[in-house]
């Protein structure tokens, strides 16, 4: 069996957390460590007849299956790409009389690769889906009574002719899916759009302070002949130089959590303890929980005071969220806003949830000057707390670029925009289409900088001509489903 990519890295026992991939070479900042096509994937539930089935990109017209009436695909290379995975999956819907859920149609689509291959090692693949931790032992009651669902309904929806399999093997190919399924992004990174299994990165340990970023590649057919086509992969990437010998770890979860909080995550989704420096130590966990300082220095009633207030506005502002009122969502940010800033220090997690989000807002309902302020605090407690090269910092600092940009205030955004550009080549790399779109921003944006230099007035004066003869561009509407930890968690 060959390694098929994998020459790289090397599967090793590390210590105190069973297997973990190790680098054979050395790599330097931004470099693919490997490139890994998904075992299986599937299209969350709700985004089915949005989101195309083969290359997982949102798209304005999709064709339909002709067949089972469920799947979609951007043309006719999406859809021909997807015939070997969809075939049986076509037929048991039209049998089925509808599709079931995402965790269904995933287990089926890794049984069916089962079915055809085995369940030993594939191409390219280090470790196989059998030898795939599932965790079921640590299954609390609830989980445990979930799973008998699950294992029911996947009965029910898998056909007789198929190849049978045992209630304990298709047990373990739902643990399989509980604690390994990788989250899958739309083409612009701004929403969780699917679910996939990647064998090889199931091997990649956590850290809290990672040396790579996995980011999603959703492949490229764009052009005219298929040998320049480009599959639908996640990529493993160096945060830094990464030395021979040395284990690889990425972060299964937002490091904008404190230590405590980050490892009772780990535990309930993942069944392992922590213990990184960064938890051990408690890193970090004085700026997430800063308070004003000086003279008029809070008392602790009053910051755990404050501390509830912003939980249950979050709870509030979810809620207003979901049900798309984003006027009550920016009244409740603010009033919250009025109660944190006496009180919490500009590095505080719970001051930094909501700028995030009323300047997400804001800039949706075009009110950019307001949007402009929140998202330069945010970004400015964001650079204090997150890895240098830390993905969510990048796409954040793009954000605030994007949004100071449409305020008219052409340094800042620059700015933002260059420092967003120099992060998301190290995470993404220069060929991704959220890089691409920023480099296009970038060298915008740099000229009406030197515009805006020349002559200010001048650029004030054209900007005001060209927005009333073209509309501004709507901000993307905020979407309560971005995820970001690395693993989907069935809630």
């Amino acid at each position: 069996m060959t390694k098929g990519g994998m020459e790289t890295v090397e599967v090793f026992t590390s210590e105190g957390k069973g297997r973990g991939l190790k680098a054979v070479k050395e790599f330097l900042s931004g470099e693919v460590i490997f490139a890994e096509p998904a075992y299986a994937a599937v299209v969350f539930d709700s985004l089915t007849h949005l989101i195309c089935h083969t290359c997982f990109k949102r798209q304005e017209k999709l064709h339909r299956c002709g067949q089972c009436k469920f799947a979609h695909y951007c043309d006719r290379t999406c859809q021909r790409g997807a015939w070997l995975n969809h075939k049986n999956e076509c037929s048991a819907i039209k049998r089925h009389g509808k599709a079931p859920n995402e965790n269904i149609r995933l287990a089926a689509r890794i049984m069916w690769r089962i079915e055809r291959e085995g369940g030993g090692l594939t191409e390219g693949s280090l470790v196989s889906i059998d030898d795939l931790q599932n965790h079921v032992e640590n299954f609390g009651e609830e989980e445990k009574k979930e799973l008998r669902a699950d294992v029911e309904s996947f009965i029910e929806f898998w056909p007789p002719q198929s190849q049978q399999f045992g209630m304990q093997y298709i047990s373990h190919i739902f643990g399989v899916i509980n604690c390994n399924g990788f989250t899958l992004s739309d083409q612009r990174g701004l929403q969780a759009v699917g679910v996939g299994v990647f064998p090889n990165l199931c091997l990649v340990n956590h850290h809290c302070w990672p040396n790579c970023t996995v980011i999603f590649n959703n492949g490229n057919h764009e052009a005219v002949r298929s040998m320049f086509h480009t599959q639908m992969r996640i990529e493993l990437r160096a945060l830094g130089k990464i030395s021979p010998g040395e284990e690889l770890t990425v972060s299964y979860i937002d490091f904008l959590n404190v230590s405590e909080d980050r490892r009772k995550q780990l535990k309930k989704q993942y069944y392992f303890d922590c213990t990184c420096e960064h938890c051990q130590k408690k890193i970090k966990d004085d700026l997430m929980l800063a308070v004003k300082e000086g003279e008029h220095k809070p008392s602790q009633d009053m910051v755990k005071e404050v501390i509830q207030f912003s939980k249950d506005t979050l709870e509030k502002i979810n809620k207003a969220r979901s049900e798309g009122v984003y006027h009550e969502v920016v009244k409740l940010c603010r009033e919250c806003l009025k109660k944190q800033e006496p009180v919490l220090g500009d590095t505080n997690i719970y001051l930094l949830r909501i700028l995030s989000i009323v300047s997400e807002v804001l800039s949706y309902l075009q009110m950019f000057e307001e949007a402009a302020d929140h998202a330069k605090r945010m970004v400015d407690g964001y650079t204090k707390i997150y890895h240098p090269n830390n993905a969510q910092l990048g796409m954040a600092m793009m954000r605030a670029g994007v949004t100071h940009w449409h305020a008219g205030l052409i340094e800042a955004g620059h700015g933002m925009i260059c420092k967003a550009y120099a992060i998301l080549l190290v995470t993404h790399g220069p060929t991704h289409p959220i890089t691409k779109d920023l480099e296009v921003m970038r060298v915008q944006t740099e000229m009406e900088l030197r515009m805006f230099q020349q002559n200010e007035f001048m650029y004030y004066k054209m900007r005001e001509a060209a927005l009333q003869n073209q509309k501004i561009q709507v901000m993307p509407e905020p979407s309560a489903e971005a995820s970001q930890d690395l693993f989907v968690k069935k809630q």
